[in-house]
């Protein structure tokens, strides 16, 4: 494939967040066959939330100063995801992508992460193929799965205290509570760390964190996007990232989303990566339907935190 010379790779600009969101909406709406591509995923945003955040880097391609592309790089410590990564149908195989993927590699082997990955389609060739050729190779299967919420049945557990909001806190309460999310994800897996992530979400009034105790203080977090411009949008509850100690601790969490939501009046979506194979189990236990898979892709071609003693909700979309 032969990649167009005219096309320049820089910054995005915040000028050119409608725009960019318009043709992410085209470019997957079309390659799934939506009879009108521009109402894929409704009101939910992936760009301006993510370009507003500290811990996200957004790149723009542009044609004669037309953009034609874009891709988002968000950063949670020692681990980096991208996407969406998303070009205009006219300028498919004109070799974009490839240019913005140059230029996401270059940022990432700038940053000291110690691994990276991207959620992609399971069953275009075309697309694994694609990252494949930056060093990225798939693993295991993601689900991105959906529930309505029912009313808790807390599980009970000596000295656990029930779940909190990060918006209910006071100013040291809640930074000692981002610190002891930081804490917990770093046991996880080293260097993990969502505190720039959690910040935003406060920053940027899109969504809410739950945080649930134990005996011993914070044993599980989920940080749950929802409302108007937001990535969840307004009809729904999306856990883009959730992490828990052990499994009783993990349901748990389950149950403090699901009265969040239910709070939201709104259905939860969750991804769940097959390769934490009881976190997985566990969701599905709780009521969580499979809505449609794709694939982790990761780089250096290891697991990383999507292992199966990790009790992780998350998808790198």
């Amino acid at each position: 494939m032969a990649v167009n010379p005219s096309i320049q790779i820089d910054a995005l600009h915040e000028s050119e967040l409608v725009d960019a969101g318009r043709i992410v909406r085209l470019a997957f709406g079309t390659f799934l066959g939506l009879p009108n591509p521009t109402e894929f995923m409704g009101d939910r945003d992936f760009v301006t939330p993510r370009w507003r955040a500290r811990n996200t880097k957004a790149l723009a391609a542009r044609e004669s100063g037309k953009l034609i592309g874009s891709n988002l790089l968000t950063r949670w410590g020692s681990f980096a995801f991208f996407g969406p990564l998303t070009v205009l149908p006219e300028y498919w195989d004109h070799g974009v992508a490839q240019k913005l993927l140059t230029e996401t590699v270059k940022i990432l082997d700038g940053w000291d992460i110690r691994h990276s990955g991207l959620f992609t389609f399971a069953h275009s060739p075309k697309h694994v193929g694609l990252y494949q050729k930056f060093g990225y190779w798939p693993r295991a299967l993601t689900a991105l799965m959906k529930r309505t919420p029912e009313a808790p049945k807390w599980t009970e557990e000596k000295g656990a205290r029930m779940p909190v909001l990060l918006s209910a806190l006071t100013g040291t309460e809640r930074q000692e509570a981002i610190e002891a999310c930081a804490r917990l994800s770093d046991g996880i897996d080293t260097g993990l760390d969502l505190s720039e992530e959690i910040r935003a979400v406060v920053t940027l009034r899109t969504g809410e964190v739950v945080l649930t105790h134990g005996r011993r203080g914070l044993d599980a977090f989920a940080v749950c996007m929802h409302g108007a411009g937001s990535e969840g949008g307004k009809n729904l509850c999306y856990v883009k990232f959730g992490a828990a100690t052990n499994g009783d601790r993990f349901d748990r969490l389950l149950d403090a989303v699901d009265a969040l939501a239910l709070a939201w009046h709104v259905d939860i979506e969750a991804g769940a990566s097959l390769a934490c194979e009881d976190a997985y189990q566990r969701m599905r236990a709780h009521g969580y339907r499979t809505v449609t898979f794709g694939v982790a892709m990761h780089r250096p071609h290891d697991e990383g935190f999507n292992r199966p003693q990790a009790y992780i909700i998350g998808d790198w979309r």
